[in-house]
């Protein structure tokens, strides 16, 4: 067992580094608590801590447990006191270890049904991603975009320690930069025209969780030095509050973008990506992973005839044709292919000919820029109609007067989708 020695006190460090060097561990002394914190860190920040002190009382016990201390010994010390407080201290950590591991071997299994992996890339990584959600660094999920790393992330949460805390997602993209502040680490009343009352942000939402940061080469770079403070102290700041707050938040990281890349354009602070960047799981595109396919057709077809009520399958002959394509927008474009196949056919059995896997139809991939606008109003159109129509009860009338169209539009529209 490795153990940092903290104490001003230069006699004291000697004789506890020999007591516990007798007892077998490695022994470490700082009499700097800065530097001591540094070194901590370093070897990942995962120790247990043992207090001790020559002036405390109950009171002061309560409130270094409180703040996470294993235990607290009073000095003058006992060497069999310190010594019986290490074993305990090794057994509850071997304890934390496996129970980790038990989890994270029960966590694969869970996700499995929610992660495809077919593929020998997909089952590696899905094992990796198993021994990462057992520690608490931060992870960086890669990939090109419509691979599913929002998925796979979910999936590090779900099998962690973390896993009945809360998961919360946010696209650092798709919020404005002057509210993404205020979105991640929330404000106290009257920090700016309309905060009429605080408001706590993601990373309170999150703590004790997971926090999953989308995007975040594209988050802007005065956050990014914010981002880098909470990952290092663990303290955010509520926007125009002076008073810091405590979160423990394991922030899983994803971005389709190269990130080298853009710490070398000075687009990215490189700090910070040295930080996010402990471990990396790189998702590969569907083209390098074809045994994937058809396990995600299968998946894909459940959930479209979830949401149309109707059985949904697909001949072989489709099945082979969708084998075949190289799939530019990864499973997302497969998932989009599919329900709008599934949507717009008036057969519950497709073929290959239902499929429409021109380029740029089907998702938002990389395979050119045409885009099929009629297929993807109509698609969008019946279903809005489905769920009409369900809200109605299967009520005709009542489904046209929520959709603001006549009946005679409906029953038109009814028929050109196969809706009946």
């Amino acid at each position: 067992m490795q153990i940092l020695i903290v104490d001003d006190d230069p006699g004291l460090r000697q004789s506890l580094a020999l007591l516990l060097g007798e007892s077998g561990h490695a022994c470490v002394a700082e009499g700097d608590p800065a530097r001591a914190l540094e070194r901590a860190r370093g070897e990942g920040g995962e120790a247990l801590v043992l207090m001790m002190s020559a002036y405390g009382n109950e009171d002061a016990a309560i409130a270094a447990m409180r703040e996470g201390a294993y235990d607290y010994l009073h000095k003058p010390f006992r060497p069999d006191e310190v010594t019986l407080t290490l074993r305990k201290a090794q057994e509850r950590e071997r304890l934390r270890r496996e129970v980790a591991s038990l989890r994270a071997t029960l966590g694969t299994g869970l996700v499995k049904d929610e992660v495809v992996a077919e593929s020998t890339a997909m089952r590696k990584l899905l094992e990796l991603a198993g021994r990462a959600a057992g520690s608490r660094s931060t992870v960086l999920v890669t990939g090109e975009s419509g691979t599913g790393k929002e998925v796979l992330a979910r999936a590090v949460h779900r099998m962690s320690p973390r896993s009945e805390a809360p998961f919360v997602a946010v696209n650092c993209a798709a919020i404005p930069e002057h509210l993404l502040e205020s979105e991640l680490f929330g404000h106290v009343r009257g920090a700016f025209t309309g905060a009429t009352q605080d408001r706590p942000g993601l990373f309170e939402a999150a703590d004790e969780g997971t926090l999953f940061l989308d995007e975040i080469a594209e988050l802007p770079p005065a956050l990014q030095a914010k981002l880098l403070r909470v990952l290092e102290d663990g303290q955010i700041r509520r926007v125009g509050d002076q008073r810091t707050r405590a979160v423990d938040v394991r922030v899983v990281a994803a971005t389709a973008r190269p990130m080298e890349e853009a710490v070398r354009q000075g687009a990215f602070r490189e700090d910070l990506f040295y930080r996010l960047n402990v471990i990396r799981l790189h998702l590969p595109p569907l083209r390098e992973r074809p045994e994937d396919v058809p396990a995600l057709v299968t998946r894909f077809a459940q959930e479209a005839a979830r949401r149309l009520g109707r059985p949904v399958s697909l001949t072989p002959r489709a099945l082979a044709r969708l084998c075949e394509h190289s799939w530019p927008g990864n499973a997302r474009e497969l998932r989009n292919a599919l329900e709008r196949a599934a949507t717009l056919s008036g057969h519950e059995r497709l073929d290959a000919d239902d499929f429409d896997l021109s380029a740029g139809h089907g998702g938002n991939g990389a395979g050119g820029d045409a885009l099929d606008l009629k297929g993807e109003v109509e698609a969008v159109e019946a279903s809005v109609i489905r769920r009409a129509l369900a809200v109605a009860g299967g009520n005709r009338r009542e489904a046209a007067q929520q959709l603001g169209v006549s009946l005679r539009t409906l029953f038109y529209k009814i028929r050109k989708y196969g809706l009946s």
